[in-house]
């Protein structure tokens, strides 16, 4: 699913870090090393058909590297 965050990414938590990350070792390998984290937070975004909704994020963040493979969890709305 295609989508683009509009405005900030809200309340945002922490779900895991290290190894308590499932694909380590493919972040690790596609993105390189660096303290992965997993999180979670809630923001409007705006689907491909051009709709705006309010969605439960998540994705992978690393100091230095940037957030990644970010989805769309759930649908708040």
């Amino acid at each position: 699913m295609h989508f683009e965050v509009v405005g900030e990414i809200t309340e945002i938590e922490l779900i895991a870090s290290g190894s308590g990350i499932r694909i380590l070792s493919v972040l690790r390998k596609r993105h390189g090393r660096g303290r992965w984290r997993k999180l979670k937070g809630k923001a409007l975004v705006r689907l491909a058909d051009g709709s705006v909704r309010h969605a439960e994020l998540h994705w992978f963040e690393a100091h230095g590297i940037g957030k990644r493979k970010m989805r769309i969890k759930r649908f708040l709305d």
